[in-house]
């Protein structure tokens, strides 16, 4: 142990080592001259003794010098080392946290490269849609012009007439769909018959006959005069006002036998009490009637009875026009009942009046029409037929060039 501590030794120790050896030796030297020739054999047990003594305390000193430094060494490592540990430490912790921010940053990349290229796909999506629509709508463009140039390039002289028969047709299902004109959209029919006719075309004979089979069933239907309907309707309302309004009517009063006076003189006290009697009686007249009375009509009352019967001849107007006979029939015997009941029936103008309200009660405002016409799908058909057949598609050259 005392080898390897002496091993140990610091230059410094090493040093101070040799100057007190250099230091002994000089003393040595010194004092030999100073002793006498004669003393000098017997005093170098002496000297060596002294010489040991100076070298013997070095020895712990230079251990306990080793023994602090080996410690310092160790608390110098020991301090390194947890020095080390924790910049070690540190640097993972910053790393895990540099780590973990990188990859919340790379997920809120991934969710907006997701959501750009979810709305890329969209938009192009959307894109491609509207470009189809418009090569669709391209498509049907260049077909309806190849039409219209086939129609005018290979157009036969009486197409015309084929045309004006298909524009007749649908005109009169218009009169007889939205106004319920028969009789207009019979003469229609007949006028677009006659266009075809001129055509003498065999190939349109299944056209007539269909033709002919819509105005057999539109002259099939009730002819109704809504116009005269409407026009009687109005004079009636023109009339209200004129009628005379009933008197107030009292029941019959009780007939009260009168007893007479006799011719015989011997009944001249009964003659003459039955002639107080009957003076009395007609002097205040009391007469009990049994019965219903109808009183007269305010001024202010007859104008609302009259608005109201004018009313009722409006509603049935308008019912007229829109074929709701349930309501046609109910405003006009409503108008009659008020009629009977506030006018003076023995009136010629209220008896005329009640009967022309029986008389439009009884008129038909209602019928039944045909859903469609057969002739105007087969005039339509013949039509694309024969433009069909003069279309001629575009080559293949031309649609590249």
């Amino acid at each position: 142990m005392t080898d390897k501590k002496t091993n140990n030794e610091t230059p410094a120790d090493k040093q101070q080592s040799a100057a007190t050896t250099t230091s002994g030796k000089q003393g040595s030297a010194s004092a030999k001259p100073q002793a006498p020739a004669s003393e000098s054999t017997p005093k170098k047990p002496e000297q060596n003794t002294q010489n040991a003594a100076e070298h013997t305390p070095s020895k712990p000193t230079e251990k306990s010098s080793g023994s602090k430094t080996g410690a310092i060494a160790i608390a110098l490592v020991i301090a390194l080392g947890a020095g080390l540990y924790y910049h070690g430490h540190q640097q993972t912790l910053a790393q895990n946290a540099k780590m973990a921010a990188l990859q919340k940053e790379i997920a809120g990349l991934n969710t907006a490269l997701q959501a750009a290229q979810q709305k890329t796909l969209e938009q192009v999506n959307s894109d491609l849609q509207r470009t189809e629509v418009s090569i669709e709508q391209q498509n049907k463009s260049i077909t309806g012009l190849q039409m219209a140039l086939s129609e005018m390039e290979g157009r036969r002289p009486n197409d015309w007439l084929l045309a004006e028969a298909d524009y007749l047709v649908k005109m009169a299902g218009r009169k007889l769909w939205l106004e319920h004109d028969t009789a207009s959209a019979t003469v229609l029919l007949e006028s677009a018959d006659h266009r075809i006719a001129e055509l003498n075309d065999p190939s349109l004979t299944p056209i007539r006959q269909a033709m002919h089979s819509d105005i057999t069933a539109l002259k099939a239907v009730a002819r109704i005069d809504r116009d005269g309907l409407v026009m009687r309707l109005t004079s009636l309302q023109q009339q209200v006002a004129k009628l005379p309004l009933a008197n107030a009517f009292l029941p019959e009063a009780e007939v009260v036998e009168q007893k007479e006076i006799s011719g015989s003189i011997h009944d001249w006290k009964a003659n003459l009490m039955t002639s107080l009697k009957n003076f009395g009686e007609h002097f205040v007249t009391y007469r009990k009637r049994d019965g219903n009375v109808t009183p007269l009509l305010t001024p202010q009352q007859d104008f609302y009875l009259q608005e109201n019967i004018k009313s009722k001849l409006e509603t049935a107007i308008k019912a007229v026009y829109r074929e709701q006979g349930g309501l046609y029939t109910q405003s006009l015997t409503m108008a009659k009942e008020w009629a009977e009941q506030f006018y003076n029936l023995e009136d010629p103008a209220v008896q005329s009046f009640i009967a022309t309200l029986d008389k439009l009660t009884k008129e038909p405002i209602e019928a039944s029409y045909p859903s469609k016409l057969d002739s105007q799908p087969l005039i339509t058909d013949a039509i694309s037929e024969r433009l069909r057949q003069q279309v001629k598609p575009l080559n293949t050259e031309e649609t590249a060039a």
